[in-house]
């Protein structure tokens, strides 16, 4: 048995999976915003929860918003702040007395996908979270590919490619710089390009209606969303890329973005594969699981 943990800043989710995928336990916790400590013992918790319900003990993986950094070992680049700095799979691993992997919450959901999801089968998976912010994570092969310094996929922190003249220098981001990919197609981003603090459910709607300022909107989210791939693509030519988080749910991105991206590729065609989670908002919780592969059995 796999257990996954997705730590998010409002909340705790944990999922029991059989060897075979199937669900054997769920629970949900509100998150101890602010609190370390209580954070550890919150999961704890829960993976003390899920294997009474399932009955077993099995292996434990966290996905959790930053990264584990391989020069320290210390929590880096999450936003929820207060696990910067900690020791988190060191005390976690303690708390359940068993080896614990941690992994960026935007690779679990490229691993779920890969593993049993919308790109199940593909050798080269890009998954991309367009929510809150812009998160990407890489799947080579059945695996997460991490990288030297921890921060592979993340794409949302570069520049948007080829800024027209109105997007330079581009919103503020976060991280300190301007015109990130994130700060034009985040869900924040969507919002503030359309005005008077409209959610991108509603934009879609008045799109829908024949809204002319929401369907122009619309549009140059579509453009810029193909031309960041395109940039993606010329880097990892993957064969599939996967779209979750909020924004996923247009259904309009999945024609229009790849006719849109061909002039933004290096190639004579374009055959990367644009396709929406099959797992939805489980799929961080479920890649977090499948950080124990099927050949380790499920076993710590």
């Amino acid at each position: 048995m796999r257990i996954g943990i997705d730590l998010g800043g409002t909340k705790i989710e944990g999922l029991a999976l059989a060897d075979d995928g199937r669900a054997l336990a769920r629970h949900r916790v509100p998150a101890p915003r602010g609190d370390y400590d209580r954070s550890v013992g919150a999961i704890a918790g829960m993976v003390a929860h899920l294997e009474q319900a399932a009955g077993t003990r099995g292996s434990v993986g966290v996905g959790i918003p930053g990264a584990v950094s391989p020069a320290t070992g210390l929590v880096k680049n999450a936003n929820s702040t207060w696990l910067i700095g900690t020791p988190l799979q060191e005390d976690l691993s303690r708390a359940l007395d068993r080896p614990v992997r941690l992994a960026n919450d935007a690779n679990c959901f490229a691993l779920s996908e890969a593993t049993d999801g919308a790109a199940a089968g593909a050798a080269v998976v890009f998954g991309v979270i367009l929510g809150t912010g812009t998160g990407g994570g890489v799947v080579v092969h059945g695996r997460v590919i991490a990288g030297a310094n921890a921060i592979a996929g993340e794409w949302g922190h570069n520049p948007m490619p080829g800024p027209r003249d109105d997007e330079r220098p581009g919103p503020r981001c976060y991280c300190g710089r301007s015109g990130c990919i994130e700060t034009f197609l985040s869900g924040p981003a969507l919002s503030r390009d359309y005005g008077e603090g409209v959610r991108g459910e509603a934009i879609v709607a008045r799109a829908e209606a024949g809204e002319p300022a929401a369907l122009a909107c619309l549009a140059r989210y579509e453009e810029r969303l193909a031309r960041a791939l395109g940039s993606v693509i010329n880097v990892l030519d993957p064969d599939v890329i996967v779209l979750g988080g909020g924004l996923s749910n247009i259904t309009r991105l999945y024609a229009s973005v790849p006719a849109l991206w061909p002039p933004y590729v290096f190639s004579d065609r374009v055959d990367t594969r644009l396709v929406r989670a099959a797992h939805g908002d489980a799929s961080g919780v479920r890649g977090a699981a499948w950080l124990w592969s099927r050949e380790e059995g499920g076993r710590p």
